[in-house]
């Protein structure tokens, strides 16, 4: 009981000098709690579907931020990653019967191996030419998909995979948690001295090249801890809706991946995460009026993108934080002094 007792006191300890002090941080603890109790407010299947499917597509628009947000390599075909951890995990769980709990993980351990074939040819080559080849092989794959109709399934797709689990409410925490879990990671990568560098490759790479760090090997770590992500989140998609096919090496689903992160706002890991629980369950709940969904979901990106250009979750966030110029420390912004340096805030 004191053991407990000293454990729930410096949880709070933490909580209150960590959480508390800023919007941003209390805003992203609602969000871990509402996702969390949703089963207990509610266990609607459809509504279990949706929160689903947008934490999967939460780690794939994240995983897009860590490569071209941070490094600066701009990937239009990232579905590719996503197609080869959802064909790779089909084609172990159906063929050879492995469970969903090894096929995942080996689907994602080939999506590192498409980020090592990828990432070695793209090295060289910068801006449009990086996109536009990027955006190439997604498209080579589908052809290599159709051509093999008895391995891949053709048109149809592989079908019948195994569920994680047959529970709703025990496959929700599952997705939820893997999608808080590895969207957490990504953020501890980029808050390091690796994201650092990635950072810094993107403002101008000559400049990192010429301090002695090996830039060819971190953009390779990008392209394969990028693809690792996104090939999880491509098995998982494939083993909850029983199905891999070719619409998840579509060149829609790479510019959606594109549209979610510059919504959200680019390299900041959690702008993406944020867009994608914004714009995916909006898309869904205005399938009553189909001529218009499209439109709607147009207009809400574009008023986005003419009023915050650096995207959603930062332009809020300078609104109601305010960044100290000595310490660089964020603070309220109703605050006059910094919480930590007590230097005068602007």
């Amino acid at each position: 009981m004191v053991a407990a007792g000293l454990y729930l006191k410096r949880f709070y300890t933490v909580v209150r000098g960590e959480v508390l002090v800023l919007p941003s941080r209390i805003i992203v603890a609602l969000f871990f709690l509402v996702l969390l109790g949703m089963p207990l407010i509610s266990q609607n299947p459809y509504l279990i579907r949706v929160i689903v499917l947008a934490s999967i597509f939460a780690i794939l628009a994240a995983s897009w931020d860590l490569l071209s947000g941070f490094t600066g390599q701009m990937n239009f075909g990232h579905a590719l990653f996503f197609g080869v951890g959802a064909y790779a995990s089909a084609m172990l769980n159906v063929h050879l019967h492995i469970p969903p709990w090894g096929s995942v993980p080996l689907g994602a351990a080939a999506a590192v191996m498409t980020g090592l074939i990828v990432g070695i040819p793209c090295l060289r080559l910068k801006h449009t030419y990086l996109a536009l080849t990027t955006m190439a092989f997604p498209i080579i794959l589908m052809g290599i998909v159709f051509a093999l109709p008895d391995l891949t399934g053709g048109e149809l797709g592989i079908s019948g995979l195994q569920r994680i689990s047959n529970s709703l409410i025990v496959n929700y925490y599952i997705y939820i948690g893997i999608m808080l879990v590895l969207c957490t990671i990504m953020w501890k990568i980029t808050d390091s001295h690796t994201g650092i560098i990635f950072h810094a490759i993107r403002e101008d790479e000559l400049a990192v090249k010429a301090s002695g760090i090996n830039t060819t090997r971190y953009k390779l770590m990008a392209f394969c801890l990028s693809g690792f992500f996104a090939g999880i989140a491509g098995g998982l998609y494939a083993h909850y809706m029983r199905i891999a096919g070719p619409s998840t090496l579509e060149v829609s689903m790479s510019f959606m991946v594109v549209i979610w992160a510059v919504f959200g706002g680019i390299a900041t890991i959690y702008g993406p995460i944020a867009a994608v629980f914004i714009l995916f369950p909006l898309l869904e709940f205005v399938r009553f009026w189909p001529e218009y969904r499209t439109l709607i979901f147009a207009v809400v990106v574009l008023l986005i993108l003419l009023y915050m250009p650096e995207g959603l979750i930062p332009w809020v966030r300078d609104k109601i934080e305010k960044e100290c110029p000595r310490c660089k420390i964020r603070n309220v912004a109703t605050r006059k002094t910094c919480r930590v340096c007590t230097a005068v805030l602007d």
